[in-house]
């Protein structure tokens, strides 16, 4: 149980950072999408570009952020040692590519179809570059419990971001996407300074023998994590190759500004693994650490359903953050969405051959998945555009949960609650389709009351089934003393 309230406790702060600062980052979506129109394709740039560099961010950490958690948890292992040695090798290998980089800019703008604007490429894989060295820093921060430093830091990069993004589009009348670009990388180069206590965990040196066991572990992470980054971002790089209409840059506007509000399922799912992964290579020797990976999958996806119908019901409030132009794509958000909630289950089940040091099948899993999106996007997307692309990652994620289950259960068996995962499941769905029924048939204030109520019954179903409110912090205390004087007061009446 103690396990469980650091869990929720550290959730709470990691996501209270994610989630305010994703909101926070919706404040750049309007901005945008009203100052960048549809016509321009400004917004479509924007989306491709960052999905690359989503990709290069896990390339040049190559699996080394969980490669830290699993081996300071060692017994035989030197944290610091481990820390230091992490430290060395993504540090280096990201000075490397920015040389790299810098030596043949042109040819990679030229790929990249922004031979006209090297200096975006430039700015962005630079970007790429200090964010993976961050990522280790970050990561020192939630090994060593500290939540509250790696908030503030998350939300400081957030706010100057979004005041220099208000003053450049919203006081100076900006309407190009290399100025965004620019932002960032000044944000992020900022940010890095402040980590200098711990940038000197460098002095505890460079363990070659170390990084070789390391490296060793971290491979398949790296397959696993460009397949799973793959998942995500890969729609958004092949959609230019493959969609050859005239509108091309326009559609992919379109399904990058509805993406975002699809990523609400990302913040949860980021926060919950932010706080999960150090708890449970920590615990990873306990006798009930089974039952609790069981325990915690089943609440992981009880509130992302919770969070899947919310957005469902406002979908027409939300779509206030995107311009109206772009509000043709809405349809795609619950695909979106629902294809998150898998990727949010695979990563919980993803733990049994991290545990067991078998990572080898998160790369074969994750492999198959991003081989099906590709798949998909290829045969589809040049017919039905981006539609094809959230149906694509939908696919990708349901084939790489069943097989890391199906495989799961035999080398690393865990009984997880199925019965009653597949009740919530069932729920949702029913109710997400009385949504969106009640949205084609109904007024907006009209639907909008429906759905609340709607989402009221859901809610209550959890707390009368999974969650009593007397065990909630708080309020729970509060019912628990209602009790004891009903108690006390029956008592009195009898004697």
């Amino acid at each position: 149980m103690a396990n469980i309230k650091s869990l929720a406790r550290d959730t709470a702060i990691y996501g209270l950072s994610s989630i305010v600062g994703r909101f926070l980052n919706y404040l750049l979506v309007p901005i945008y999408t009203q100052k960048m129109s549809v016509e321009s394709g400004e917004y479509g740039v924007i989306t491709n570009v960052y999905a690359y560099v989503a990709l290069l961010l896990v390339i040049l950490t190559y699996g080394m952020e969980t490669t830290f958690f699993r081996f300071a948890n060692k017994q035989d292992e030197n944290p610091e040692k481990v820390y230091s040695t992490a430290l060395w090798t993504v540090g280096a290998t990201s000075l490397l590519f920015i040389v790299v980089t810098m030596l043949n800019l042109q040819p990679i703008a030229n790929l990249m179809q922004y031979g006209d604007h090297p200096d975006y490429i430039a700015c962005m894989f630079t970007v790429a570059a200090i964010d993976a060295f961050q990522c280790i820093l970050f990561a020192y921060l939630r090994y060593q419990k500290r939540p509250i430093k790696f908030a503030v830091l998350k939300l400081l990069f957030i706010f100057v971001n979004i005041m220099l993004n208000l003053i450049y589009y919203v006081g100076m009348g900006g309407s190009d996407a290399g100025t965004a670009f620019y932002i960032n990388l000044f944000c992020t180069s900022a940010i890095t300074f402040f980590f200098w206590k711990e940038m000197q965990g460098f002095r505890h040196g460079f363990d070659a023998k170390l990084l070789k066991r390391m490296l060793h572990y971290a491979w398949p992470i790296l397959v696993l994590g460009i397949a799973g980054i793959l998942n995500q971002t890969a729609d958004k790089m092949l959609f230019p190759y493959l969609y050859r209409e005239p509108d091309m840059k326009q559609q992919l506007a379109i399904y990058g500004a509805v993406f975002k509000i699809a990523m609400i399922m990302a913040m949860i799912t980021q926060a919950f693994r932010f706080a999960y992964e150090p708890i449970v290579f920590g615990k990873s020797q306990d006798k009930d650490s089974k039952e609790y990976l069981a325990m915690a999958m089943k609440y992981f996806l009880i509130f992302t359903l919770l969070a899947f119908l919310v957005v469902v019901a406002y979908i027409d409030l939300l779509k206030l953050l995107i311009g109206s132009d772009y509000w043709v794509g809405l349809r795609v958000v619950p695909i979106v969405m629902a294809a998150e909630i898998m990727m949010g289950v695979y990563f919980n089940l993803s733990f049994w051959y991290k545990l067991i040091d078998k990572t080898i099948w998160g790369a074969i899993f994750s492999g198959i998945g991003c081989a099906v999106l590709f798949a998909v996007n290829i045969v589809f997307v040049p017919r039905y555009g981006y539609i094809a692309c959230a149906w694509g990652g939908f696919a990708g994620y349901l084939t790489a949960m069943l097989l890391s289950y199906i495989v799961g259960q035999k080398y690393y068996p865990i009984a997880y609650p199925l019965k009653s995962m597949a009740v919530y499941v069932a729920i949702a769905a029913l109710f997400s389709v009385l949504m969106m029924l009640g949205r084609e048939h109904l007024p907006v204030w009209a639907s909008i009351i429906l759905n609340t109520a709607i989402l009221g019954a859901f809610a209550a179903h959890i707390i009368h089934h999974d969650l009593p409110l007397e065990k909630l912090p708080v309020v729970g205390n509060y019912i628990k003393k209602k009790k004891n004087d009903v108690k006390s007061t029956e008592k009195g009446s009898f004697s």
